[in-house]
């Protein structure tokens, strides 16, 4: 029976750890955020996993907008796929300068600086309110063992951010875009 009560300490403490380390992290990057600690941002997010998320986001939905007319074949996805992900990754690297994350997270705005484009606004990390583990609980999602996405507020428009467990920390590694910001992305890249 000893055994018993050290293996369900011993999950407890194991459970306690992983969700305090998170719940650290997470605070850890709401201060730099609202601090505009660029050096701290940059260093409490994966950049290529953050990348590569929008990455993921704008084909998804490029992908969409051009099956709303007619069905795709397959062939047509693999060459969209492989020609657009440059585009896509083109425009996520113009979107997650230093500069323009700092600003995203701060404010809520997506925008492309180099070019002068705002696409739009979601709820930004800065606002969190992180004096309440609970209401926190509440907007987590576990995506993976070692990575779970928290909604930004209410409804789909607000947006959303994931953390990833790298080592003994979690980092910042996507960034869900709304359906509209998708939106006006995908409407600047070409048709064909």
């Amino acid at each position: 029976m000893k055994w018993l009560i050290g293996v369900v300490l011993a999950v407890l403490v194991c459970v306690g750890i992983y969700g305090g380390s998170a719940f650290v992290s997470l605070v850890g990057l709401v201060s730099a955020v609202r601090g505009a600690d660029v050096a701290q941002i940059l260093a409490r997010t994966d950049m290529p996993r953050l990348r590569h998320s929008i990455v993921d986001q704008v084909m998804t939905a490029y992908l969409d907008r051009l099956g709303q007319k007619r069905q795709l074949r397959p062939i047509e996805r693999i060459a969209i796929n492989a020609f657009g992900a440059t585009i896509a990754d083109d425009l996520a690297a113009k979107l997650m300068t230093s500069e323009n994350l700092s600003v995203l997270l701060k404010s809520g705005a997506v925008r492309n600086a180099t070019e002068n484009i705002t696409f739009g606004t979601m709820s930004s990390v800065a606002e969190l309110d992180i004096s309440s583990i609970f209401a926190l609980a509440g907007r987590i999602t576990f995506v993976k063992p070692v990575e779970f996405a928290l909604r930004l507020g209410g409804g789909q428009e607000a947006g959303s951010i994931s953390m990833h467990l790298e080592g003994t920390t979690w980092k910042l590694s996507g960034i869900g875009l709304p359906p509209k910001i998708l939106t006006n992305i995908v409407d600047r890249l070409p048709a064909r």
